[in-house]
């Protein structure tokens, strides 16, 4: 929990500073498995930093705590019914706190484990708006 919240902290910086420096321009997150754990932890603290979210696998297994500014923030989650890195109870868990703060989620399983299909690279680029 430590190196997660100085990776936080780090992204966290670093993305408020590239967002500076694109003003008026979208801003899109999208992480992998650790990627997305980092990704939800600065989208938890600082929620407005992105326009779209992807979380790509991810694990959270702590309790969030609740942020308001999550609300009307479009979120894909995607992730393997039957992933041994990320388990899917987990991956709902991350879907009913986000859907509880309002974000509006959209849940893209596959009936594999932790690779990522190509179906699931698709369903990343239409919500992202690249395809």
């Amino acid at each position: 929990m430590a190196d997660l919240a100085i990776r936080r902290q780090k992204m966290a910086r670093f993305v408020a500073r590239l967002r500076e420096g694109l003003p008026g321009r979208s801003l899109f997150g999208l992480g992998y498995s650790n990627g997305a754990n980092i990704l939800s932890a600065v989208l938890f603290a600082a929620p407005r930093l992105f326009d779209r979210v992807v979380l790509m696998h991810p694990v959270v297994p702590y309790e969030p705590t609740p942020n308001p500014a999550l609300e009307g923030l479009p979120v894909l989650i995607t992730g393997g019914r039957h992933d041994p890195i990320c388990p899917l109870s987990l991956t709902l868990k991350l879907e009913d706190f986000l859907r509880g703060q309002g974000a509006k989620v959209e849940l893209a399983l596959h009936e594999g484990g932790h690779e990522v299909p190509e179906a699931e690279m698709a369903r990343v680029a239409e919500f992202l708006g690249m395809s």
